[in-house]
């Protein structure tokens, strides 16, 4: 039986099985500085940079994209984490009721390698950070053996804020966010005053294409959000507004996506180099006075803490899903060890840093989507999750289905997975239909998750085998109750 109230104090030591309604005292205004929080990087700046140099747009399309694309993606985030207070238990938990108690492990575990790739990702970022403050302040050149400081330093970071919990990381989201937005708007007000606006505006138009691809690369980071959405709103109670939810989500991401990559946007016109630079960060001490630079590139530190430690949480209960019987604290060591490993390889043996981001977020959504579509359109079918069943991994689980595997939904996900594979193009791989149309646009992606969504709608639904619980105080007080033992 979990602890009464597992939710308090320093540590959170609740795992897998649904929260109680008694203990659901979250209120959706939090959700707001947590979606802040997961966008506080650096590689904003570098992915706006990418679409005037790459895709080769103006500022007002730049500015289309950028408030496009965080409306797209952390809009399906903001749906998506509807099922969490429905059923009070992490996305990939409540998974299991869509596809089957041995069924989950396949999306799941392609989920859960997926977050190595994020968390190596903003890992490298962070330790570049910190490389170009050493260089800033003292000097201090960039070596192998600093690399790996550097890089200890922040999984180190990132290992305690993600095993202390949901309490921390929304106190640190919410400081962080009041820091970085006022520093922010210091690097606008830079921007403003130094920029070369002639040149900025004398930009010719890209096309079409290269909008809707742009939109696409944006998205594609909201889009790994996806699975971990509920994951955060598992504390609100039953009553919180959907829509709210939805709102606060987008309102979040947005108020830092859209003028990160327009500022990216605005740098590269004077600086083209940064869009293809090998180290994505140190282009900022260059751009910037070091007054501004250096607490700037600390605070986006602390960001990118705070990102890597938000996948680490959800990377924890994902790990348990697959089996993995140890405390969620604990199970968030086994990524960050793999971060480490990865994140040294790619600062020391990678050529090149954006071209191996893109590729990954490219393959990366496409990952996601398939089990967006899946259990979105379950999600529109469902309105209470049996809390017994999704702890219970035996056969006598209302949701072991047939032999563990919900049939119809397992046929969807792998068939829209290869499907989008079909039309997508990275540094390594390329699709047979990678040249169509919607291969060259990037949305290989959203293709995966109409198939996905349109194939389980029309596919024949499994039931489960013993009726769910009614919603209400009573579905939340038994939902600890599971045959699945798991340490919190």
């Amino acid at each position: 039986m979990p602890h009464a109230s597992a939710s308090e104090g320093a540590i959170e030591t609740r795992g897998l099985e649904p929260v109680p309604d008694s203990e659901r005292t979250g209120h959706v205004r939090q959700l707001f500085p947590t979606w802040v929080a997961a966008n506080i990087s650096v590689l904003l700046l570098t992915m706006g940079a990418g679409l005037i140099v790459l895709n080769g747009l103006n500022l007002w399309q730049v500015l289309a994209v950028a408030l496009a694309a965080p409306v797209v993606s952390y809009g399906i985030v903001g749906l998506i984490s509807v099922a969490g207070k429905r059923g009070g238990a992490p996305g990939m938990a409540l998974s299991r009721a869509v596809f089957g108690q041995r069924g989950n492990r396949f999306p799941g575990t392609l989920i859960w390698v997926a977050r190595w790739g994020w968390e190596t990702i903003n890992a490298v970022t962070g330790a570049y950070a910190l490389l170009s403050v050493l260089d800033l302040l003292f000097g201090v050149r960039s070596g192998t053996p600093l690399i790996v400081v550097t890089l200890l330093l922040f999984v180190a970071c990132t290992f305690l804020v993600s095993g202390l919990g949901i309490n921390a990381l929304r106190v640190c989201s919410k400081w962080s966010a009041y820091l970085f937005g006022a520093f922010s708007v210091l690097v606008l007000i830079h921007l403003l005053t130094h920029t070369d606006w002639s040149a900025v505006f004398a930009r010719p138009a890209g096309s079409t294409a290269a909008m809707i691809a742009g939109i696409g690369t944006i998205a594609a980071g909201g889009i790994s959000w996806v699975p971990s959405g509920p994951d955060f709103t598992r504390y609100l109670p039953r009553t919180a507004s959907g829509r709210a939810m939805v709102g606060s989500t987008i309102g979040g991401a947005g108020i830092v996506v859209a003028p990160m990559v327009l500022m990216g946007a605005v740098m590269a016109v004077a600086t083209p180099d940064l869009a293809a630079a090998r180290d994505p960060v140190s282009f900022i001490g260059e751009l910037l006075p070091t007054w501004i630079s250096v607490p700037y590139l600390l605070i986006a530190l602390v960001g990118m803490v705070l990102i890597n430690s938000m996948s680490m949480y959800s990377a924890g209960f994902t790990a348990q899903t697959l089996g993995i019987k140890v405390p969620r604290a604990w199970a968030v060591s086994v990524n960050a060890v793999i971060s480490l490993v990865l994140g040294f390889l790619l600062m020391v043996v990678a050529t090149g840093f954006i071209g191996s981001f893109i590729s990954f977020l490219t393959l990366l959504a496409v990952a996601f989507s398939a089990w967006i579509g899946v259990f979105g359109v379950d999600m529109l079918r469902r309105r209470t999750y049996d809390g017994t069943a999704l702890l219970d991994t035996g056969r006598t689980s209302a949701y072991w289905y047939r032999g563990g595997f919900a049939p119809s939904a397992m046929a969807a996900w792998g068939a829209a997975l290869v499907v989008g594979l079909l039309f997508t193009e990275v540094e390594w791989f390329a699709g047979p239909l990678a040249g169509t149309w919607i291969g060259r646009n990037g949305l290989g992606w959203a293709v995966t998750a109409l198939v996905a969504a349109a194939l389980y709608a029309v596919l024949p639904r499994e039931r489960a085998t013993t009726p769910a619980p009614a919603a209400g105080p009573a579905a939340g007080a038994g939902a600890g109750e599971g045959t699945e033992r798991l340490p919190v």
